[in-house]
């Protein structure tokens, strides 16, 4: 089973490393990783996406909590949160197929980020099947290169929620 992680850390030298060890260091693999800072550049957030049954991500999110620059580990269940992941796509086109591509962009919500005679580069954001649908459709007219930058997520807010954390910058519930 796929699992969503954020983990909450010390913006520190080595904590990516000891994070990324800890993982490769007890044979768990990580699907995707993305990382930066948070409005408070002391902390950063780092979305994990890795696979495996309940046992292995229990070990998993004990294993993240003892480390020591690591202040909240949350495992994000099916519907508890907004999930996004960006591509850059860069296609080749001619005469034939150019408005064929914008057509396809334009259904998307894609946007064209760099143009030259022979390719466009495409800008994508949603989540993994939207992405992979539009990839699916550019393949036949030539993808010359394809960047992901992986999941990105978020937790769901109810209206109270959003009230009580309006401005702070940082929550940690």
């Amino acid at each position: 089973m796929r699992h969503t992680i954020s983990v909450l850390v010390e913006n520190e030298f080595g904590v990516l490393s000891r994070v990324a060890g800890l993982f490769s260091g007890r044979g768990f693999n990580i699907e995707s990783l993305c990382v930066a800072e948070t409005l408070e550049p002391s902390v950063s957030r780092m979305t994990i996406v890795t696979r495996g049954n309940e046992q292995i991500l229990e070990q998993i999110m004990k294993q993240l909590n003892k480390l020591i620059n690591v202040i909240k580990v949350i495992d994000f269940q099916k519907g508890e949160c907004v999930e996004r992941e960006m591509a850059l796509i860069k296609v080749s086109v001619d005469d034939k197929n150019r408005s064929e591509i914008l057509s396809i962009i334009d259904i998307f919500r894609g946007k064209v980020v760099d143009v030259s005679p022979k390719s466009y580069t495409i800008e994508m954001t949603g989540d993994e099947s939207k992405i992979k649908a539009l990839i699916d459709l550019l393949q036949p007219m030539g993808i010359k290169e394809v960047v992901r930058t992986g999941k990105v997520a978020i937790a769901r807010g109810s209206p109270k929620d959003k009230a009580k954390d309006k401005g702070s910058g940082l929550h940690i519930p």
